[in-house]
Formats: C-alpha cells, structure tokens, sequence
C-alpha cells in the first residue's frame, strides 16, 4: 500500500528556512574564481532549470577545450547514456571524463564537474558515476548524491525521496518510475537506495546524509563541517525541500571546495541552478523565442510513461492538432521501412499545410526479457523516430520533443546538432534550445519536453503559448 503523504502539512511541519540569501556570495565567489562548470547529462532534460547555457552533443578534446574558452558560464555534455547498455555507458562516461581531465589539466580554468541524473532515480548508477571518477583520475573525497527537483515536484525529506502528485508526497518507490523496466528499483529511503543501487557495496550504514536540520538550522558553515570531514570516495546524500536548501548546501560545499575538498556530484536539476548563482528566471514567452508567424509546429512523443500517455491524450483532443502513430511494433520487429515512409509523407503533407502535427508511438508498451533487452526495444523504437524525422523537409515552425532518449538521438542523428543555446524554460521544468547554425535546421527553436515532468495538460498549455496570434 502506498504511504502517500499531505506535501502541505509536511512542508509546514519543518523548520523555517535558513534565513540568508546563498546566492550572492555564490555570485561573488564564481566572479573571483572564474569556476565554470561541466556537466555530463545523462539525456538532454538537464538544462530545464537554467539559462544562457551550451549544449554539446560532442565530447571531443577540441569541442571541449574550445567550450572551456568561451564566455558561458557553463556546458552540458548530453551523452544520452541513460539509453545506452551499461557497458556502453560506462565506456561513454569514462571517455568523457579522460577528455574532461586533458583539457583541464592544460587550462587554468577551475571546473565544477556534475553527473546530471534522473530525479526519479532512473539510470545507471553508479556504473556511469564510477566510470567518469576513472576518467577524470580519482582523488575525490565524497560523491554528493542529490536528486531534489523543485520544478518537478520532487522532494528529500528524512532522507526518503518523495514525488509529489497534486497535494501528495509519494515515496519514489511506490510511483511508476520504480517499475521502470530497464530501470526498477524498491527503495524510498536514499541511504537503502544507495546500497540497493550498488548491489550492497556499499551499506546504508555506510552513506552520510546532510539532514534539513543540518541546512536550515546550521547554514552553510554546518554544511561546510560535515562534508569536510568526507573522505575516501563516501557517498554523501543532501536532503531538499526547496530551493533555498540546495543554494545553503552548495554555499557549504563550495566553502568545502576552497578548503581543499574534491567532490563528485550526481545530482537532478535543480543543483545545477544553484550552482551558477542563478535566481529563477521568468518564463520564456513566444515573443522572447521570436517565432515566425507562419508554418505548422512538429511535436514528436517517444516518451511511454503513464504521465506522457495522459498529456498527449489531451493534445489529441486539442482542435487544429493533427495526430499521427507510429506502430511501434513495425519498427521493433517488422516493416520499419514502410512504416517509417508512410508516417513521413503523412507529416510532410500537413506541414506543408501550415498544420500542427503530433507524431507519437503506439501506447502498448512492449516488454522484453530483462532490463537489456528492453533498452533494446527503447533504441529500435528511438530509431524508427529517428529514421521518420529524417525524412521531414519541411521546416517545422518550431520542434516539441518529449523523452530524453528521443530527444538525444533526433537532435544529433536527425538535425545534425553538435552545440545549441538553453535559453530557459518555457513552462516549468521544461528547457528550450536554439540549434546552432550546423543544424539541419538552423536557429529552429527545439523544446525539449521531459517524459516525467509537466501536469496532464502540459502539452496544450505549452502548444497553447506558442500558438500563432490571432
């Protein structure tokens, strides 16, 4: 039975926030530093807290080296890893980080690293984390596990991890993420989810935790206290439930930092945030992406998720929405080709009538035998989209893609994209790009829509705001 709990009562029912504002010496001390920060995504829904970011889909040493040079504060390098076998992601991640340590070792730049995860607990952790610390060389005293994520309503409380729905508080292993299929797991409790994580190499007993009294009694000097006295490569999890939380226990780490720590951090969005000293910026809004006042918008669902399923159904329902689906069992095990060119000249046709066209997989999920294989079928079916993309020249008026492993291989397999600007949020939590001019589409506005974010309505609110006036 699912312990849900009142997300009012329990929020009210902690202590007062601490009461200084973190982000200006934040600010301040990446002013004097020069840090910038690199973070490796592990699909590209990273960035669906911040702004004025770069987005690369390529982690070679001159893409980096060059990245390191430029005047943005900070990079994301979207491996799309969480699609990936583990073998595979691990091999990614230690690549990146290589890469990561030869460019910094001939730059004086000082570098945050994150391993940007899923806040549901989703992935491949700690494969790719550990493969990354083999990358980068080791050395570090602690790896500081944070998964709050204020904009999609996930909370750390009592070191339970918590997805709210409305008015409740879910544990994450009672929701319908925990029943992932490449990725199912039992535990709430962060410090057992640790160690079921890692097949019990290492204990719950063994994970240290920074409470909320720890933050919003102590500071950021109690902070700073605890993780300073982390070593040997401990697993550290910081509890969360709001933003002035994150921005406390970053002040803290980053004291840490000055003194001499070294820390690997795997954390959800909102950390990143935090991080750059950023406040939350105001909605993008259609005039701010500067849209053409003409041509139909192409929205591509991949995303199977109960929580997608529900949004696309209300999008179909939207007059002017012109729907077209994918049998996602022609391009797992039959007829790809055929399917592929019947959906493509269906989605041509419509934009070259100026119409909104949403093309999204069957419903039924397919499920094979174990977590590989059905990250096999995810990747078949990510690429029969890949393959349909391809094969639209038509420009659409903008581009909504909705799961991160959808996202990942349409913008490096089918626009050609190899860097783009977050520019913000066009509804919470979820992060709008401009692609770069090597695109297929060059400036076209890409919205990259979360599968596990946004309420049932999210899809029309969002096809809603960038509608053509009038």
């Amino acid at each position: 039975m699912t312990s849900r709990i009142s997300l009012v009562e329990t929020l009210r029912d902690l202590p007062p926030e601490w009461p200084d504002n973190p982000l200006p010496w934040i600010r301040d001390n990446i002013a004097s530093s020069g840090e910038k920060m690199a973070v490796v995504d592990d699909d590209p829904t990273g960035t669906q807290t911040i702004y004025g970011v770069a987005v690369l889909t390529d982690w070679s040493l001159d893409t980096i080296r060059s990245e390191l040079e430029s005047d943005l504060p900070a990079f994301f390098i979207v491996t799309n890893s969480r699609g990936m076998p583990p073998s595979e992601a691990g091999a990614v991640n230690k690549e990146v980080g290589r890469n990561l340590r030869i460019a910094l070792d001939a730059s004086d730049r000082k570098v945050a690293i994150l391993s940007r995860g899923d806040s549901t607990l989703r992935g491949h952790y700690p494969g790719e984390v550990d493969a990354l610390d083999q990358g980068l060389g080791g050395g570090f005293d602690a790896r500081i596990f944070v998964p709050f994520f204020l904009e999609g309503g996930r909370y750390t409380i009592n070191d339970v991890h918590y997805v709210s729905d409305g008015d409740w508080l879910t544990p994450a292993g009672d929701t319908e993420f925990a029943r992932d299929t490449a990725f199912s797991y039992i535990s709430s409790n962060l410090r057992q989810w640790v160690e079921e994580a890692t097949g019990g190499e290492v204990p719950s007993g063994d994970v240290a935790a920074i409470s909320l009294d720890d933050i919003r009694v102590g500071g950021p000097g109690r902070v700073a206290s605890l993780v300073s006295e982390l070593e040997g490569g401990r697993t550290c999890i910081v509890n969360a439930a709001s933003m002035r939380d994150i921005e406390v226990a970053t002040q803290g780490l980053m004291i840490a930092e000055a003194q001499g720590k070294k820390f690997l951090y795997r954390t959800a969005a909102s950390m990143m945030r935090a991080r750059l000293g950023q406040a939350a910026p105001a909605l993008l809004t259609r005039d701010d992406l500067r849209l053409p006042n003409s041509g139909g918008a192409l929205i591509v669902i991949g995303s199977h998720v109960p929580r997608t399923t529900g949004q696309l159904n209300e999008l179909l329902a939207m007059p002017g929405i012109h729907g077209v689906e994918v049998n996602a069992n022609s391009l797992v095990y039959d007829a790809v080709e055929l399917e592929v060119a019947r959906v493509a000249k269906t989605v041509n046709e419509n934009l070259s009538q100026r119409r909104d066209v949403v093309v999204y997989t069957s419903r039924e999920l397919l499920i094979g035998e174990g977590a590989e294989q059905n990250l096999m079928i995810g990747q078949k079916v990510s690429d029969g989209l890949v393959a349909i993309v391809d094969a639209i020249d038509v420009r659409p008026r903008y581009l909504i893609s909705k799961g991160g492993m959808t996202t990942s291989n349409i913008t490096t397999k089918s626009l050609g994209v190899r860097r783009a600007v977050a520019l913000g949020q066009i509804l919470p939590g979820i992060p709008t790009w401009q692609l770069g001019a090597e695109s297929r589409f060059p400036g076209l506005v890409f919205v990259v829509f979360p599968g596990n974010v946004g309420d049932p309505g999210g899809l029309v609110d969002m096809v809603s705001k960038l509608a053509i006036p009038g």
